[in-house]
């Protein structure tokens, strides 16, 4: 049996569905592992709602088994990294999707947090490029979260702890947003930042980790903005701003139509803080205003 680092087993704290998955998690690996004749090939690590096992091969090819929570963001994983075909992103080997289970190539370790902010920003760039293509028909349309999503922060008080006027921005721009089809038909990744891109033997760099969806490239720029913040102490709207132009000109992308983005997705964000912890994080919610505002300036 395999055991379970302590970062999963803390994730049964966040629920009775979270409970029964750790549960159950060492039985699902191990049977994944004798079902694809695989070999523990050192310890277990963990993301925010996945474990992570590498492994070997039955020809002794260096893999990692990934098994994640099943919730609707890895629902579609699989078929986001079938489509992408290692173009790009770390290569699908194998996929068991009852069991959000996927076998993929061994990338190394080291990320975009050990880059330059403003370079890693053109290499994600260069990355959009590759993995903006064509939607497969059964992801789930960003449009729909959008929608649901602003219908909770319309409905936050007007004594939120947010600027009213950037939450009516917010819920202005996600409107028209939503009602345009180019925020639907391009599979994105939907939550790529530093971390999720690993260096690799046949690229230098890939993407992992996707959250994949139907919708907008530009919705994608938004986290390149708001991690690594601790680096812009001293100059961070100035740092902000031109991480942002870096990545949009980069890419080649409509700098309004991403400015727009990343408002809706920081009152999105605000908004989460606010309505899903007891004590929101002031500094978060600091975070969200101060990017938001800083694009516009």
């Amino acid at each position: 049996m395999i055991v379970l680092p302590d970062g999963v087993l803390a994730m049964a704290g966040r629920g009775p569905a979270w409970q029964r998955w750790v549960d159950e998690l060492p039985t699902s690996v191990s049977s994944q592992i004798q079902e694809w004749q695989l070999t523990a090939d050192g310890a277990a690590q963990h993301g925010f709602c996945s474990i992570v096992l590498p492994v070997r091969t039955a020809d002794r090819t260096p893999a990692m088994l990934k098994v994640a929570f099943p919730d609707d963001e890895s629902e579609h994983e699989h078929l986001a990294l079938r489509r992408w075909d290692g173009k790009g992103t770390v290569r699908l080997l194998r996929a068991n999707p009852y069991r959000r289970a996927m076998l993929l190539e061994r990338l190394h370790a080291r990320n975009l947090n050990d880059v330059w902010d403003l370079e890693a920003c053109e290499i994600v760039a260069g990355l959009y490029r590759r993995i903006h293509v064509p939607a497969p028909p059964q992801l789930r349309p960003l449009a729909g979260y959008i929608e649901r999503w602003s219908a909770d922060l319309a409905a936050l008080p007007r004594s939120a702890a947010l600027p009213h006027r950037l939450v009516e921005q917010a819920l202005t721009l996600s409107a028209d947003l939503v009602s345009d089809p180019a925020s639907t038909g391009t599979l994105i990744h939907g939550d790529l930042h530093y971390e999720n891109v690993l260096a690799a033997d046949r690229e230098p760099w890939l993407v992992i980790d996707p959250k994949p969806m139907s919708g907008d490239p530009h919705y994608e720029i938004a986290p390149m903005l708001w991690d690594r913040w601790g680096e812009l102490a001293g100059y961070v709207r100035e740092g902000v701003r031109r991480r942002f132009y870096t990545v949009a000109e980069a890419a080649g992308l409509d700098v309004d139509r991403a400015r727009a983005w990343v408002i809706v997705r920081t009152m999105h964000n605000a908004m989460w803080e606010l309505t899903e912890n007891e004590t929101p994080d002031a500094k978060w919610l600091t975070t969200c205003v101060t990017v938001a505002k800083a694009v516009q300036e």
